[in-house]
């Protein structure tokens, strides 16, 4: 499977070995196992979910910043009721780390990109 699209983009790849998942941004993407890749796909659809849940309880004009943290993963929703942006972290028990962030409208379309995929 593969999907890209303005400021994202994600490979995944079953039969390869070592790491079967690529994430990508503006400028920089890492490689994934596929339990990272499923812990963030989690993490996204939870993090849509918060915010689904509070976007009505905002005025236009509010911002709001949501975080969890699971696995080698924090994740940051970071926006207003209608759009939003995210920011992560990677901490992986193999002795690597990352960064990385998606603007709007980047966020949402690789979260849906996420969801399509299934499970991995």
């Amino acid at each position: 499977m593969q999907a890209e699209g303005a400021g994202w983009r994600l490979a995944v790849d079953p039969s390869r070995d070592g790491y079967q998942a690529l994430i990508g941004g503006e400028g920089w993407a890492i490689e994934l196992s596929l339990d990272e890749l499923a812990s963030l796909s989690s993490l996204c659809l939870r993090l849509q979910e918060q915010h689904l849940a509070l976007a009505d309880q905002l005025m236009a004009e509010e911002a709001i910043e949501i975080s969890l943290e699971q696995g080698p993963w924090w994740l940051e929703l970071s926006g207003d009721r209608e759009c939003w942006g995210l920011r992560f972290v990677l901490t992986s028990s193999v002795g690597r780390s990352a960064e990385g962030m998606w603007n709007t409208p980047a966020s949402a379309e690789l979260c849906l990109a996420l969801a399509k995929a299934g499970s991995f």
